[in-house]
């Protein structure tokens, strides 16, 4: 099967107060600020992680409210949309259609469509590309003038839903993703779901709650040790530290928890495995929950399965 959806493109979020969360993603994160928008009388300003090609991968939304508005994945060509098209309207799923631009700037061809979980997903062909701030002849291995964390690169997005095995079932049949890891309830059902298309442990996963909930999205750092200083960073400012720097059992990853100033969730995140296509799914008891989240603790707060936005 050929890839045709590659990665995570970009999240858009609601942020209650648009200034205060540029400040934060831009001077705390790191982010860069590539374009303001106002549309239907909304202001939103778009970010990219500093490795980035592509136009934006953060797009923060004016809103009374916090939370997840859709998530984005980038698709190899442009007839991929068709072909997303044709099966998801042959499994009766309206699809809404986006020439370039039309979505706002940088932005390509896009379909629109919405997962049993209520979430809306987005395939997005042809973002402009602005660089990502080195030559292409002879770069160093990253710009001098960075500020805050700066990841390099966004990475995953994990959200809630009330039937984890129907989301499963819509992203692996209809989308084409694979399944890396699943947690389990001891009655079979499908407690958490780890998805990938872009040979990574997941560019989407999926915990049982609220539907259309967000509880997190992450950034990639290049190992253990920038997680380590991001966490020093985010203790410097103040930020809320929701766990502290350790390591999952699920997608063996290392990472940190942390939430911008509306109470969305981020995460810095680094380590895993390479999925090759005939990767088998690897399985987790109910039992062994609190170690598949965090190995160290082998226990999770309730804290980590209530606060979502």
């Amino acid at each position: 099967m050929p890839d045709r959806i590659l990665r995570l493109q970009h999240v858009e979020v609601r942020v209650p107060d648009l200034e205060l969360c540029t400040a934060y993603y831009t001077e705390v994160l790191g982010l860069i600020e590539t374009a303001r928008d106002v549309r239907d009388g909304v202001d939103r300003v778009f970010l990219k992680c500093w490795d980035e090609q592509e136009h934006h991968s953060v797009v923060l939304r004016q809103a009374p409210t916090y939370g997840l508005d859709h998530m984005s994945f980038k698709v190899a060509d442009a007839a991929d949309l068709d072909h997303f098209t044709d099966r998801l309207e042959a499994a009766s799923v309206p699809v809404k259609r986006f020439a370039a631009r039309e979505l706002g700037p940088g932005w390509g061809a896009a379909i629109r469509f919405e997962a049993p979980s209520g979430h809306l997903v987005e395939l997005v062909h042809g973002m402009e590309r602005v660089g990502n701030m080195l030559p292409m002849t002879n770069p160093p291995p990253r710009p001098q003038d960075l500020v805050g964390i700066a990841p390099p690169r966004l990475d995953h997005v994990f959200v809630m839903a009330e039937d984890v095995e129907a989301f499963t079932a819509f992203f692996t049949e209809l989308l084409e993703f694979r399944l890396t890891e699943q947690i389990l309830a001891n009655d079979g059902h499908q407690l958490a779901t780890f998805l990938e298309r872009s040979h990574t442990p997941h560019d989407v996963a999926v915990i049982t709650g609220p539907n259309g909930g967000l509880h997190h999205f992450a950034f990639w750092m290049d190992d253990w040790n920038g997680i380590r200083d991001a966490a020093d960073t985010l203790a410097y400012h103040g930020v809320q530290i929701d766990v502290a720097p350790t390591r999952h059992g699920v997608t063996r990853g290392y990472t940190t928890y942390f939430f911008d100033p509306v109470g969305n969730r981020n995460e810095l995140f680094t380590g895993g495995y390479w999925v090759d296509p005939d990767f088998e799914p690897i399985t987790w008891t109910e039992e062994e929950m609190g170690r598949a989240i965090f190995y160290y603790h082998r226990e999770v707060n309730e804290r980590f399965f209530t606060v979502h936005s």
